[in-house]
């Protein structure tokens, strides 16, 4: 009879990231009162680790020391040790990391850290080796030393920990800027990230090579703003890059979070919802200016695949797939040359091969694993030009590896459902819907705004929360959450004009204004005020992987200012601007996304008013044609419910027809698409 198996606090959690951890010896504690109150009665350091549940260097670490006995044991008689989800808690994450990135140089996950009982953190790092490595100390041997400290020179670390956090609060505090915004930031935010532009592989800045689909996505409204053909060009190059390379799963659909070569070749292969959404419009808008199906075919490819593999049956987004199964990273994307060869017939196997680049030495080896296996193959777009005579071979070769794929052992799915990651997909699907004319992509994008509503949204006191997992919601508000679902909110208001997406939108922001908005300063704070469980309260200002909330909040609000003529969420969104006009300035590949916004601002954006029944087909196709041309700073609206009170007076006219405004000024109204194109090109 086999002994029980060790359970600690984890057990009850629902985050999937701390149940991975509810078995380990370690006695671990989520982040709660009960675990700081343990720490200032026993008077005990805190050890605080923090990772995401697809994330390989956090599952390494796990395997290493925190399934370790002799590690638990030494954890648990010394520190009271607390797990976060960094995708649950971001603001707790941010806190810490800036700790980190401040006294170490650099930052990442597993992100741990020592904090004093009052959650002051005075150590801190990212991975720690089982075993003393590359002049760095064993694990053990680092907690050794750091109990060492806390008992003979514990005066010293707590005021250490008070004098760091002084240190953060001045870091993070942002103070409002007094620089000038004019379209000169805009043209040397567009000139530097062109020198940025790697002009070999693509993208923007060297190994690892991370999408940031910010960048690209502002230096096409730059390109178009500024008549630059090269910086069009550098992005339809990454587009094309990126999409033939192994960061892209040529079988399967969807990219994989960043890759670790220059080359776009080989991926850390977990694949997050949030990368997903935000290529997605990317591609969408490379479609729109080039007109290339193939930048259609990628839009497709991702969302079909959030769509097979990514969705609650009641139409909630998951959060992310691991990089690793079976204890091996890639080892559910990567191929053999002889298994290939064993599966294909020669011809299939003589095509495959060429495509995808496959060799008997492989390209990828899993250096993190103890026996890591031999001859593995990502998969990339070696050779694109593959006559036509061949190509139906090669697509049966494609449908039998795909199948084959399928019986293998999946990696981990990060099943909990988070409002900010699914804001940003909505957008995504909303979009897709209205420029490929694909109506499931509506439906879908309806079908999560309808869960969101329900699972994470409380009407009565206009709350929305951030996470929702196995019939459980969270309590925690993040600025990001409602930033995030406010932007493709409004998208799915400007793709189907129905009126409850609008209403449910201006409920978003006025509770987002309310919650978190600084009215003396101007910008937003992460998290709402009085929190007992955070030292700072900051506001995020770095658009990275992700988006800040800052900057997807203010090109929300400047949008729905523009389709409600609400002054106040248009002031909001300049106070915000102007807050970080020194960063826009001086550091404008940290707010790429801020930039986006400040192009809207600068513009006199126009206002496609579609009046008469949205359901109708003359309608609808106008509303196609209204999409079906890149125009960054224009927006979709109709005539009803709470819209501007100019686009009310415009009517009908024996049947749907479209208005293009400026201001109080509109062209003849049409009700001919290709004349509407016309219109806004």
């Amino acid at each position: 009879m086999t002994a029980p198996k060790h359970t600690n606090h984890l057990a009850r959690e629902k985050s999937p990231y701390l149940l991975q951890h509810a078995h380990n010896p370690v006695d671990w504690f989520a982040w709660n009162a009960a675990a700081f109150a343990k720490a200032r009665a026993e008077n005990k350091p805190i050890f605080l680790s923090i990772g995401y549940s697809t994330c390989h260097w956090c599952h390494v670490m796990e395997r290493e020391s925190f399934e370790d006995e002799a590690v638990g044991k030494f954890l648990n008689e010394h520190f009271v040790s607390i797990k976060v989800d960094r995708e649950e808690r971001p603001d707790v994450d941010k806190i810490y990391m800036t700790f980190v990135q401040n006294t170490v140089g650099g930052g990442g996950w597993p992100l741990n850290v020592f904090l004093a009982p009052d959650l002051k953190p005075f150590f801190g790092g990212t991975y720690f080796p089982p075993a003393p490595r590359h002049g760095r100390p064993s694990f053990l041997d680092l907690l050794q030393q750091i109990v060492n400290v806390w008992q003979n020179c514990r005066d010293d670390v707590l005021q250490s920990a008070e004098e760091i956090t002084a240190r953060l609060e001045v870091a993070t505090a942002s103070v409002a800027g007094a620089a000038a915004l004019t379209p000169d930031v805009l043209r040397e935010a567009g000139l530097k990230f062109k020198s940025m532009f790697d002009p070999r592989q693509g993208g923007f800045g060297g190994a690892p090579k991370f999408p940031q689909p910010s960048i690209p996505a502002f230096l096409l409204r730059y390109a178009k703003s500024f008549t630059d053909a090269a910086a069009h060009d550098m992005v339809i190059r990454t587009c094309d890059a990126m999409a033939a390379g192994g960061i892209h799963d040529q079988l399967g659909g969807g990219f994989a979070r960043y890759a670790v070569d220059a080359e776009w070749l080989v991926p850390h292969f977990e694949k997050m919802l949030y990368d997903n959404a935000q290529l997605a419009q990317l591609y969408l808008d490379a479609f729109l200016i080039t007109g290339d199906a193939r930048h259609a075919v990628v839009v497709r490819d991702i969302l079909d695949y959030v769509l097979r593999d990514m969705t609650h049956p009641e139409g909630g987004f998951y959060s992310a797939e691991d990089a690793d199964s079976e204890g091996h990273e890639g080892k559910f994307y990567c191929w053999t040359h002889d298994e290939l060869a064993k599966l294909l017939s020669p011809e299939e196997f003589i095509v495959a091969a060429q495509h995808f680049g496959i060799t008997k030495e492989g390209n990828f080896v899993d250096h993190s694993h103890p026996t890591p296996l031999a001859g593995q193959n990502v998969l990339s777009i070696v050779e694109p030009n593959i006559p036509a005579a061949d190509q139906p071979m090669l697509a049966a070769a494609k449908a039998k590896m795909l199948a084959v794929r399928a019986t293998r052992i999946r990696p981990h799915l990060d099943d909990k459902i988070l409002a900010s990651w699914n804001g940003l997909m909505i957008g995504a699907f909303a979009r897709a819907a209205a420029v490929l004319g694909e109506e499931k992509y509506r439906v879908a994008a309806e079908k999560n705004a309808a869960f969101i509503r329900e699972k994470l949204w409380d009407a009565s006191s206009k709350t929305l929360f951030h996470r929702w997992r196995d019939g459980e919601r969270d309590q925690v508000q993040l600025l990001e959450a409602y930033a995030f679902q406010l932007a493709g909110v409004i998208e799915l208001y400007e793709t189907t004009l129905a009126p409850q997406h609008l209403d449910f939108a201006i409920a978003l922001a006025e509770a987002m204004l309310a919650k978190f908005y600084d009215a003396t300063n101007g910008g937003f704070w992460q998290g709402t005020a009085g929190a007992a469980d955070l030292i700072l309260r900051v506001k995020d200002d770095y658009d990275g992987a992700e988006p800040s909330g800052n900057s997807v909040a203010t090109l929300a609000l400047l949008q729905l200012a523009a389709i409600t003529g609400r002054d106040d969420f248009n002031q909001a969104a300049a106070a915000t601007l102007r807050f970080f006009a020194t960063r826009l300035n001086q550091f404008p590949q940290a707010v790429a996304f801020l930039l986006h916004a400040l192009d809207f601002s600068l513009a006199a954006p126009r206002r496609v008013v579609i009046a008469g029944d949205p359901l109708s087909s003359g309608a609808r196709q106008l509303l196609a044609a209204a999409h079906s041309v890149y125009q960054p700073n224009e927006v979709v609206l109709g005539n009803v419910s709470s819209v501007e009170s100019f686009a009310q007076t415009l009517p009908a006219r024996d049947g749907a027809v479209a208005y293009v405004c400026s201001g109080q000024a509109c062209q003849p109204p049409t009700r001919r698409p290709e004349e509407l194109r016309r219109l806004l090109a």
